[in-house]
């Protein structure tokens, strides 16, 4: 929500806004809320002249009726009493004003950043940078259905059975992968200064119209029946609305959090193959960050923010970018945002995995968050991003390190004559050893493992381990190979 004296002043930038952002259907908006606000005002101002003449009045007939002057008295209590009628319906005005007021001014998107670019939707979003090479590995990459479905990980036909399409069951070693992941997100975010929490997994219809606009609502929330509640999509609503109504001290900005919730949303499946994986579910697993701060600090938060997210994948070995969001793709509080992808080795092309917004005053002008300084009081700015969220960090993570570590490129093999079993096998020995950023065991047990084996000790169980990999799959087999070499050696010398 903007500040309504941005319509009183320039009400020529608020529609050349709405037009950078293809919204020329809201554009009267700006006429109807200015109109409103005009007309509110007025109520208000004559309501308040009301109440300051009937004090007064109150304070005559008073004197009057001590003075003996009964009929003058009596005169000015009529007067009192038909302002009193007239109040009353100046403040059922009020009232009706302020909030037809209040409606509009939440239809009306947030000023966007000069250096947003312009653009319908989000097919004409920008790739600024990329980070790590995209790698298109010789031997084909399975579906990451597929591939989890090859470690019993994965159930959506029961899930299907207990909650319908759009969600899932993991299992054994992927579920584990799945939980060190966000294990690691936490503690990668605690040893960035931030601060850890957990918050509720549900919020008050005022809250949620406090952090989204109408139609993010509408396409995302679930709503408890009959509950003034609703299912957070993520915890950057929650964490958001812990602030509510809230005057922050100078001494607790900025406020920099980070949070693990679950989350829920109505997104509708994608249809075919996408179906049976887990792209687009209605449930899923997250670590967030938010940041509340000064306004002028604003842009520096946000850029630092997403370059978290891009070093938290790129630890993880997963190549990524960054794709700034054009106006047209941007949600209505939003003053700047940009996506970081994942390469998808097996789809050739990036996808989503992490979303950082800057969403200016607007949360916090609807919540109330507010600081009082030197200028006066005033609405605070706050941001949010995404660290990981499951399942699709999950996807990025095994296709990108999915590997045959058979090399069968040292050994002259094609991908295609290596035995099936070898093949899997090698991939659980990655997931289980070899992950970047510490293994997979490891990941999940970050934090007290410190305590147990000094980082030296940990480098030598790595090599160990890849050594007796070597030497169990990959030795017997040169060894077979160089005696077929010697072999034909001794036919030529012969």
């Amino acid at each position: 929500m903007i500040d309504i004296n941005l319509i009183r002043e320039n009400p020529t930038l608020v529609k050349e806004n709405m037009k950078k952002k293809f919204q020329d259907e809201k554009v009267g908006l700006v006429d109807e809320a200015y109109k409103l606000d005009k007309d509110y005002r007025e109520v208000v101002t004559r309501a308040s002249e009301i109440r300051s003449l009937r004090n007064k009045y109150s304070k005559e007939i008073g004197a009057l009726m001590r003075e003996g002057k009964r009929d003058e008295a009596e005169e000015i209590k009529a007067k009192v009493t038909s302002m009193a009628e007239e109040l009353k319906d100046l403040e059922v005005k009020e009232e009706e004003y302020g909030k037809e007021l209040k409606e509009i001014m939440m239809k009306i998107p947030n000023i966007i950043h000069d250096s947003v670019p312009i653009g319908k939707d989000d097919s004409e979003n920008v790739e600024i940078q990329k980070y790590g090479d995209p790698v298109v590995p010789e031997y084909e990459i399975p579906y990451h259905a597929d591939i989890i479905a090859r470690f019993n990980g994965l159930d959506k036909e029961a899930s299907g059975r207990t909650s319908g399409n759009g969600f899932y069951y993991l299992m054994g070693d992927i579920a584990r992968l799945s939980s060190a992941m966000l294990s690691y997100a936490r503690d990668f975010m605690i040893d960035k200064g931030f601060t850890y929490c957990i918050p509720p997994f549900m919020i008050r219809s005022d809250v949620v119209t406090g952090v989204m606009s109408f139609d993010e609502m509408d396409a995302m929330m679930y709503k408890i029946e009959g509950e003034d509640l609703y299912l957070i999509g993520t915890s950057e609503h929650s964490m958001i609305g812990k602030f509510k109504d809230q005057i922050i001290k100078d001494s607790e900005l900025p406020i920099s959090m980070t949070s693990y919730s679950p989350c829920f949303r109505k997104e509708g499946g994608s249809h075919g193959l996408e179906e049976r994986g887990l792209y687009r579910v209605h449930q899923f697993e997250k670590q967030e960050m938010i940041v509340i701060c000064e306004p002028e600090e604003a842009m520096d938060w946000y850029n630092k923010m997403w370059r978290l997210t891009v070093e938290f994948f790129r630890s993880l070995d997963v190549p990524v970018r960054q794709l700034e969001c054009c106006s047209g793709d941007l949600a209505d509080l939003k003053v700047k945002s940009c996506d970081i992808e994942a390469w998808s080795p097996r789809q050739q092309k990036y996808f989503e995995v992490g979303s950082c917004s800057n969403l200016g005053d607007a949360q916090a002008r609807r919540l109330g968050i507010r600081k009082k300084g030197e200028k006066g009081t005033y609405y605070l700015n706050t941001l949010n991003n995404t660290v990981v969220a499951t399942p699709r960090g999950l996807i990025a993570v095994i296709e990108n390190n999915y590997q045959d570590y058979l090399m069968y490129h040292i050994i002259g093999l094609s991908y295609r004559e290596i035995k099936i079993k070898q093949v899997w096998k090698s991939i659980k020995m990655f997931l289980y050893t070899l992950i970047p950023c510490g293994f997979y065991e490891l990941i999940l047990l970050r934090g007290s493992i410190d305590h147990y084996f000094p980082i030296a000790q940990l480098i030598l169980l790595v090599g160990i381990i890849f050594l007796v990999y070597l030497c169990v799959y990959n030795i017997p087999l040169l060894i077979v190979l160089k005696a077929h070499q010697n072999e034909e050696i001794r036919k030529e010398d012969d």
